[in-house]
């Protein structure tokens, strides 16, 4: 029996030349070529696997952004704070505290929101302060299909958009990235690029390019799991949650008995819709860039639907007796595969001693709890591949450890690296250098045009000085116990597990 076929080399047909060519149009994609072009590209390709923009936000149906502010300042702006602005005039797309609510710590507003998942922030954990409004936005995944449309559409004489196109190799000259082929309908071709993006999630192009990487996370870890999401209709959200407060012991009654139904990890969440809920799951220990792992997934949970339906009709029928299938998310809930091992690697230490960094490109309120979700910097060189030249890797396959990737790789993080990689690919085309040596002030001030917040620029603290006084204020959320017992052991906390 064969265990290998030689594949006959000929000539591949260039498709296309461009400045920049961004593999995937997921949340780190999108904001790539947008950014790139508002940043002054003259000409981007933006190639995309699916028909559709988005990835996991869109046809994953992670339909919920978490912790975009920090007590009372949005940290988390830019791209992914567009994305809703210009949702939040399209009734019923998003639900969410409003940016001038944020920070509040009224009862009744706190109240109203505590049903919502992490829309109130989770004071009394190791420590933290009181409970508070936090900017956490459920949006409706087709209006944002849509909506990125538009984005892109509005950039139509700068950036050329490829669905359906897989990019399957680097076009190499020694350690320089040329161009990617990808494959199609119309079969084998390539595109030639100044900067290569590889926004894939999986790294499905950096680890053919000789770049460090590494595997699977810690098994244990939110990110060591794949899902498919699903959405259950006809369901009253708000009498599920009275039922759970009011019920003893409800919470636990359905931990458990949707793990023994499903036979796999799994939960309701709320959306943008009081009548409609999503199920997410976790496969822990699977790999989202393994064919067996993610087939089982996807059969597995499609397998389990009608029986978890016909459970909460049962269990909780104040809410769930008229419950329907509503939809089937179109592709797979990756978390993680490969990770780059970047000219920087983001670990635990930078959540809990507040690490500052020169070539800062995102200043984000994360989900970790070590700094109470507060802010924490995120350097250029995480998405600044080792040994290759003309290309950057933003998204949830950045540079970060084997626990700190499980508070880096959700949507916002996406959008804000991938925004950072679209404009620093404009600026070293413009300036005729690569991506390695690129003016990073210059990327940082384009980025302040573009309303991301930056610590220690000149032109974000001329016109929001709060923002550090803010962080200082609040110790930059090293209060908790958590912080304290890693900085008493000097950083050998054993794992993030045994937190």
């Amino acid at each position: 029996m064969l265990n290998q076929f030689i594949e006959t080399e000929g000539p591949v047909p260039v498709y296309d030349t461009c400045d920049i060519l961004v593999v995937g149009g997921g949340a780190a994609g999108h904001s790539a070529a947008v950014a790139a072009v508002r940043a002054g590209a003259k000409k981007v390709i933006l190639m995309e696997r699916y028909g559709y923009m988005g990835g996991d936000a869109t046809g994953g149906y992670v339909i919920m952004v978490p912790n975009l502010s920090w007590y009372d300042k949005s940290f988390v702006r830019g791209l992914q704070e567009e994305w809703f602005t210009r949702l939040k005039n399209i009734p019923g797309a998003v639900l969410g505290p409003d940016l001038s609510e944020i920070g509040s710590t009224e009862k009744i507003f706190v109240n109203r929101w505590k049903g919502i998942h992490d829309c109130a922030s989770r004071a009394g954990f190791n420590g933290c302060k009181e409970q508070c409004l936090v900017r956490s936005v459920y949006f409706e995944p087709n209006q944002l299909k849509i909506e990125m449309d538009k984005m892109l559409l509005e950039h139509k004489e700068n950036i050329k958009v490829l669905c359906h196109s897989w990019g399957v190799k680097p076009i190499m000259d020694g350690d320089a990235v040329k161009g990617v082929i990808f494959e199609s309908k119309e079969g084998r071709q390539a595109v030639l690029a100044q900067v290569v993006i590889d926004a894939t999630g999986d790294g499905d192009l950096f680890y053919q390019t000789g770049a460090p990487y590494e595997k699977l996370t810690d098994e244990g870890c939110r990110s060591s799991a794949t899902a498919l999401v699903w959405r259950i209709g006809g369901i009253d959200w708000n009498a599920y949650t009275q039922w759970l407060n009011t019920t003893p012991g409800a919470f636990g009654m359905i931990v458990q008995g949707l793990q023994k139904v499903a036979g796999y990890k799994t939960m309701p969440l709320p959306s943008n819709q009081n009548d409609i809920c999503w199920m997410n799951n976790w496969f822990y220990g699977r790999d989202c860039s393994n064919i067996n792992d993610i087939t089982q997934t996807e059969l597995e949970v499609r397998d389990s639907i009608r029986d978890i339906i016909e459970f909460f009709r049962e269990t909780v029928p104040i809410a769930f007796s008229h419950a329907f299938l509503y939809d089937i998310a179109p592709q797979l809930g990756a978390r993680c595969s490969r990770r780059l091992i970047g000219e920087y690697v983001m670990s635990i230490r930078d959540f809990a001693t507040a690490s500052k960094f020169d070539d800062v490109i995102a200043w984000h309120s994360t989900i970790c709890q070590i700094n109470d979700c507060g802010p924490v910097e995120i350097p250029y060189r995480c998405i600044l591949p080792q040994k290759v030249e003309n290309m950057l890797c933003p998204g949830r396959h950045l540079s970060a450890d084997t626990a700190a990737i499980d508070w880096l790789n959700l949507i916002p993080q996406c959008v804000g690296t991938g925004q950072a990689a679209g404009v620093a690919a404009a600026v070293a085309v413009q300036d005729g250098v690569s991506v390695r040596r690129v003016d990073i002030k210059k990327v940082q001030d384009i980025l302040v045009d573009q309303d991301v917040p930056l610590p220690r620029n000149e032109k974000f603290s001329a016109k929001a000085p709060d923002y550090q006084k803010t962080v200082e204020e609040h110790e930059y959320g090293l209060y908790t116990d958590l912080a304290k017992e890693y900085i008493e052991k000097e950083g050998s906390i054993d794992s993030y597990r045994q937190w």
